[in-house]
């Protein structure tokens, strides 16, 4: 039995939840979105409360990971989430070119330009330049986008720091 897939989750006011399908929409102050459910594995709202059910004991190993996906959406339009990026080495460090461009400075010859997917915002700490945050309602988009980022710099080089922690309010 997956006691994480039994815990119901709460949904606080201001969230707005529609279950049409194997599909989960969750809407509330910091955006809308949309969460796939695993095959086998049904959510119904009841008192409040978001409840995953699975149809069977084959299901238990996708249960607890259902339920956690539909908990990341209910706290990402509420809360939020907060990625950041280290760059560690002497003298590497980036700066922001705009809104939608990052500028790395890695020990090459030259700067290199990496523009922002769309729906992705970044800043640079102002205090140490070698630091990247950003906020944002999931944090998966940053994730893939950062890996396209660490492409660009020589292994070890970069690390997510504080993957996933909670943007204080």
């Amino acid at each position: 039995m997956s006691r994480i897939g039994k815990k119901p989750i709460p949904i606080p006011k201001g969230v707005t939840v529609k279950i049409e399908g194997n599909t989960v929409l969750v809407q509330g102050p910091k955006g809308k979105l949309d969460t796939a459910l695993p095959a086998g594995i049904k959510v119904e709202q009841k008192d409040g409360n978001i409840v995953a059910i699975r149809e069977n004991d084959s299901q238990a190993a996708v249960h607890g990971l259902a339920r956690a996906l539909v908990n990341n959406a209910v706290e990402g339009v509420t809360r939020g989430w907060t990625r950041e990026l280290e760059i560690v080495g002497i003298g590497y460090r980036a700066e922001m070119k705009g809104k939608g461009m990052i500028v790395f400075n890695l020990g090459y010859s030259h700067p290199i330009e990496y523009p922002l997917p769309t729906g992705v915002d970044a800043s640079v700490d102002p205090q140490a330049d070698e630091r990247l945050r950003s906020p944002g309602s999931t944090g998966s988009r940053w994730g893939r986008s950062r890996l396209k980022c660490g492409r660009c710099v020589r292994p070890i080089r970069i690390r997510t720091r504080a993957c996933g922690t909670r943007a204080s309010a």
